[in-house]
């Protein structure tokens, strides 16, 4: 219990002292090891510093934009970072993601689902390939490698671009990935605007998967921004 080197590591860097102690609270009962920054300026030092997993980054800081220091942590560092902000703008929200974030949570937000979006984030971008490229929660089985998918036994055959856009969400697990950066990496740059097409796509594999748009158990859409891959693996 005493032994804190394998507990994740958490940065806050928020000029609110009620949001960090709330913040801290909260995270330190889940066991996550915790550091605090009111300022940018201190902010960028520790997180240059002390190396934390994870940055719990607020966009409205005193001596800077978040923005800025998003750019800056991103120039030098792969950690993950969660921006917090009240700015709720869809175009906001895109260009923070695009521009490095791992995800965005709006401010007022419940501890709960903050808690569960941290998790998301700490489980690494990319975990499939500890497990030979093969997502399977016992009803969606996935196989990168083998271009393979299973619905509860039976194969799904998807097109070469709807499989390109799974795998993209599935690597992904937690995160959102948004409509502009899925567009440019599948269909090229030429298409970052065709948020249409991509919708129509989404649709499809929703279907193929058996996945209800309304209560999606797999693929979850952020309004306007993006996508996310709920995992149902056992963790």
């Amino acid at each position: 219990m005493n032994d804190t080197s394998a507990r994740p590591r958490i940065l806050i860097i928020d000029d609110e002292e009620q949001i960090r102690r709330f913040l801290r609270i909260s995270l330190k009962s889940q066991g996550y090891q915790v550091l605090e920054a009111a300022t940018a300026a201190d902010g960028l030092e520790q997180a240059a510093t002390q190396m934390p997993d994870l940055v719990i980054l607020d966009l409205g800081l005193t001596d800077a934009d978040g923005k800025e220091v998003l750019r800056e942590i991103r120039s030098w560092s792969a950690c993950r970072i969660i921006v917090l902000s009240v700015r709720a703008s869809e175009s906001e929200k895109v260009l923070t993601l695009d521009g490095g974030a791992n995800d965005y949570i709006t401010k007022p937000f419940g501890i709960q689902e903050f808690l569960a979006r941290v998790r998301n984030v700490l489980r690494a971008p990319g975990d499939l390939a500890g497990s030979g490229g093969v997502y399977n929660d016992g009803y969606l089985h996935i196989d990168l490698t083998r271009r393979q998918i299973l619905v509860n036994g039976t194969p799904v055959h998807m097109t070469r671009k709807e499989f390109a856009v799974l795998a993209s969400l599935v690597t992904h697990p937690g995160l959102v990935i948004t409509q502009s950066h899925l567009l440019k990496e599948i269909w090229g740059p030429s298409h970052a605007e065709d948020t249409h097409y991509l919708r129509n796509f989404v649709g499809r594999i929703r279907q193929k998967l058996c996945d209800n748009p309304e209560q999606p158990h797999y693929i979850e859409t952020e309004p306007g921004v993006g996508y996310r891959f709920i995992d149902h693996r056992a963790t």
